[in-house]
């Protein structure tokens, strides 16, 4: 449906393309963090890491975003932890 001159519904799936990337990106990073890890390279495994976090965020920020066009907005509730 069409709202404020753009279709809703294209947008929301749109967005759910790029989650859907940005998962798999998440997967692989995951997999060369630990691939570091096993190599004792502490420094690439660490920074690895912290992308996937990073990257985990911006899914978070994706689904809000997804939330926020159907009018169901997320609440302060959702709190995104750094391990």
């Amino acid at each position: 449906m069409c709202e404020q001159g753009f279709n809703v519904g294209q947008l929301k799936l749109a967005i759910g393309q790029s989650d859907d990337a940005i998962a798999m990106v998440q997967q692989w990073i995951e997999q060369l963090h630990h691939i570091a890890d096993h190599g004792k390279r502490a420094e690439v495994s660490k920074d690895l890491a912290q992308a996937s976090v990073l990257l985990g965020e911006a899914r978070a920020k994706l689904d809000d975003a997804i939330a926020e066009l159907e009018g169901t907005p997320r609440g302060p509730e959702t709190t995104v932890e750094l391990i």
